[in-house]
């Protein structure tokens, strides 16, 4: 690292220009990635510029609080800079190393009243993660605020597409479940197409930002175009918008639809218009709670973050999610990962009895997997009596349960039970001890209300409660995660996403999934673990794999979805009736799966078309494939993990009967092998 050139570019530029304007600018470690922020006319907007391209044009920052408006009449009065350089260790997402480092900015604002409001910068050579920090102000007043609403903007270049799933409106749909951050995708939708709802976006939002002319002349990212698809040959960069950080100090937020706006003073590609922070929507919740967030001071937002680059990579493999945070408690134990099973994808509520679920826990002790999921209604068609029992039997087959809690409360009109269980301490406390009195690992709670603050207090008061008791915890119906991997120990992953239940539902999400899952991983999974539910290994979605629809998808793309896909406890969905119609090479391999990482990288891919990933499990590289098109797609891969000229494990379709093989693959003199993925297939890569 250049220490002197990095110090210079991130240091404090503050300058007094004709109209009195100050600004100040902050660059990356490696000098390429450089945001600028400015106060010109009073208004606080910053930039975001990778090699020259300007990724984000002038945009607005500041907020208005109850006390206070920041978002006119604001002067930069001083500026620190410094850096950071740390090291940390994660179980349960794309790396078990982490290694941070990044350049600090903190930026001090004054208003019109001489009331303060400072802003943290963190720049890492792909990453940008900022947040605004309020002090008490003159007179040590106030000591607390209500955020009435963000200035927060994200501007865009014309011409750049969206990848983005909607915000719904508040209490509709099934027993007024939604928002349950279930909605589809749409891939490279124009910026000024409205959402379905009219209410924006939900966070993770993945934005292609076509290639700019540089100041030079020459064309952004020329020497960056995949060389694999010609998916990739118009030159573009990458953008994903996030947040991270949210605990129940604060609410969580989305984007705003695009709204238009003329071109404002120094945007280079004719930017007309933008995105906003928005905050929850009355209605949440059941209309319980603010939709404005409450915060003591001196205080903190959460950390809104941008991730850039080039090509696709530094979207996939990005973790400032959790670089910029810390863990909120410690571990009470060692928590473990795993698989599961779990019989109500296919056999549904019917299958919530106790004989059933004795043979999806043979079925997880046949296959070696860790857990047995237990859905909804067990207290009522179980007992709990007998689930005491259940659990005793389980775990003499070197088994454990997790059980299916809905949230309720008061969220909303779902009836499953148990309700009222996680709502409130008095009953998370008598409830997780019971738990914990018959061996039980985890539990799965559903049906959560939306991103108010009350609803990230539940969150944080559930994980909480749950890891006295040596409970993880997977959420459904619910919000997307923001840094909690790293914030709560116990935590496992969440839904928030248009899930495997819909494929069994109906056959228009059935045609989904392949789009779907070669949609996550550049987007939803990018920003944090996602419980899918279910590696399905059931070539028709029924129990006597003969009836109803089928499966869209090859065995290959599913198993290669259980690499493709992040989560440390993974469902394999695999049925009894699976143990004897697999092939023997597809049991081995789901038997010895694993669900946790060291090192993750991204090989090629396009959202909705296509992904191929690289894990590592200790010393062991996993390469899977998923092909989301209607015609085969011939790769040549880049495969440095397995050296030159090797003879490898390959799993793949048949290219004529379209069934499973497992066969070999050969690495040339210079490490690639070329693939052929199957029209919604796949590949497995690994070493004999």
């Amino acid at each position: 690292m250049n220490k002197t050139r990095t110090m210079l570019l991130a240091g404090l530029l503050l300058s007094a220009m004709a109209t009195q304007a100050r600004e100040a600018s902050i660059a990356s470690p490696n000098g390429n990635l450089v945001v600028t922020i400015n106060d010109d006319g009073g208004r606080p907007t910053y930039t975001v510029a990778l090699d020259g391209q300007q990724m984000l044009q002038p945009s607005a920052l500041g907020f208005k609080a109850d006390f206070g408006d920041f978002t006119q009449g604001l002067r930069i009065t001083n500026t620190k800079a410094s850096q950071t350089d740390k090291c940390y260790e994660m179980r349960q997402v794309k790396h078990s190393h982490m290694h941070y480092v990044a350049t600090l900015l903190t930026v001090d604002f004054e208003n019109q009243k001489q009331q303060k409001m400072s802003m943290e910068f963190s720049v890492s050579d792909n990453d940008v993660a900022f947040r605004y920090c309020i002090p008490r102000q003159k007179g040590d007043n106030p000591k607390s605020a209500v955020i009435l609403s963000e200035a927060t903007a994200f501007s865009l270049p014309e011409g750049t597409t969206t990848f983005l799933t909607p915000q719904s409106n508040p209490m509709i749909g099934w027993e007024r479940t939604k928002p349950s951050y279930e909605e589809e995708y749409k891939a490279d939708a124009p910026m000024a197409q409205r959402s379905q709802y009219g209410q924006g976006y939900t966070f993770p939002c993945l934005f292609r930002v076509q290639g700019l002319e540089l100041r030079d002349g020459s064309s952004a990212n020329k020497s960056k175009v995949s060389q694999h698809s010609t998916l990739n040959a118009q030159p573009s960069s990458w953008l994903l918008i996030s947040e991270t950080g949210v605990s129940s100090a604060y609410c969580g937020s989305h984007l705003s639809d695009y709204k238009s706006a003329e071109a404002p003073s120094g945007a280079v590609g004719g930017a007309s218009g933008y995105y906003q922070i928005a905050y929850p929507m009355a209605g949440e919740n059941n209309g319980i709670g603010s939709t404005t967030p409450g915060i003591a001071l001196p205080g903190e937002t959460p950390w809104r973050t941008i991730t850039v680059g080039q090509t696709l990579k530094p979207i996939v493999e990005t973790t400032i999610q959790y670089d910029v945070v810390e863990p909120l408690y410690e571990p009470s134990q060692d928590y473990a990962s795993g698989r599961y099973t779990w019989s109500w994808l296919i056999w549904q509520d019917n299958s919530i009895n106790y004989d059933d679920q004795v043979r999806f826990i043979d079925l997880a002790s046949a296959m070696g997997f860790e857990l047995c999921l237990v859905d909804n209604w067990w207290d009522q068609n179980i007992g709990r009596e007998r689930m005491a029992e259940l659990s005793r039997y389980a775990q003499s087959k070197g088994v454990s349960l997790m059980l299916w809690y809905n949230s309720n409360g008061f969220e909303n009109d779902a009836p499953q039970t148990p309700r009222n269980c996680m709502s409130t301490g008095m009953a998370r406390d008598r409830e997780m001890a019971w738990l914990k009195s018959i061996g039980v690992k985890g539990i799965k709670v559903d049906f959560f209300g939306g991103d108010k603050q009350e609803t990230m207090k539940l969150y944080e008061d559930i994980l909480y409660d749950a890891n006295r008791y040596g409970l993880q915890c997977i959420f459904h119906g619910c919000t997307l995660p923001r840094g909690w991997e790293r914030m709560y120990p116990n935590y496992v992953s969440s839904e928030a996403v248009l899930a495997s239940e819909n494929v069994f539902f109906g056959e228009g999400a059935a045609d989904r999934q392949p789009f779907d899952l070669c949609m996550h991983p550049f987007c939803r999974n990018a920003s944090a673990t996602m419980d899918w539910g279910g590696i399905i290994m059931n070539r028709y979605l029924s129990k006597d794999n003969k009836s109803r629809h089928q499966r869209k998808t090859t065995d290959i793309f599913e198993m290669a979805s259980g690499i493709t896909m992040q989560a440390a406890i993974q469902c394999v969905a695999m049925q009894p009736n699976n143990l004897q119609e697999l092939p023997q090479f597809e049991m081995d391999w789901l038997r010895a799966m694993p669900t946790t990482w060291d090192e993750t990288r991204f090989i090629d891919g396009y959202p909705g078309k296509y992904v191929v990933l690289a894990r590592r499990h200790g010393q062991d590289w996993y390469v899977a494939g998923l092909n989301a098109q209607q015609q085969p797609l011939q790769l040549t891969l880049d495969l440095p993990m397995f050296g030159k000229k090797q003879e490898l494990k390959y799993y793949v379709d048949d290219s004529k009967t379209g069934q499973p093989v497992l066969t070999t693959l050969k690495t040339d003199k210079n490490g690639r092998a070329k693939v052929t993925m199957q029209p919604r297939g796949g590949i497995i890569i690994q070493k004999h």
